[in-house]
């Protein structure tokens, strides 16, 4: 089963999202191991990234991908033998260049800026739907 890591910086302060956030992490263990790493801010990022996990970059100049192109991404990268892939939202001033070169991917979801802690939610549910897309079920529909 393939590990989905995220790795944030800060902690999620409003309940809701605190709320949203563990729905998620619900429907997620039927499709995979999901591990969420908050990191408390100016921790430094790099030592945090799984040595042999695919990495994303989560960043506005990234490339971005509808659902559809996600779920293909998850899927080729589990079929080449990654066995993980890792997620790296920054904190509210965005990631550090060194961060977006150590990842392999920049996944931008739009050219318009989110607050750091709705994009955690925003991720996981893309995830879940990148998921339900290639077991095909009914929920991108």
């Amino acid at each position: 089963m393939l590990t989905v890591t995220v790795i944030a910086v800060g902690n999620l302060k409003e309940s809701y999202l605190r709320e949203a956030i563990k729905e998620y992490e619900k429907r997620l263990t039927a499709y995979c191991r999901l591990r969420i790493l908050e990191l408390k801010d100016n921790t430094p990022i790099l030592p945090h990234l799984p040595e042999r996990a695919y990495t994303v970059a989560l960043c506005v100049e990234g490339k971005q991908k509808s659902s559809e192109e996600l779920a293909a991404l998850i899927d080729q990268k589990a079929s080449e033998g990654f066995s993980e892939i890792a997620f790296v939202i920054g904190a509210f001033d965005g990631l550090p260049e060194e961060v977006k070169a150590a990842c392999k991917f920049r996944l931008s979801f739009s050219k318009m800026t989110f607050p750091h802690q709705l994009m955690r939610v925003i991720l996981l549910e893309q995830i879940y739907r990148a998921f339900t897309i290639n077991a095909g079920t009914k929920y991108h529909k």
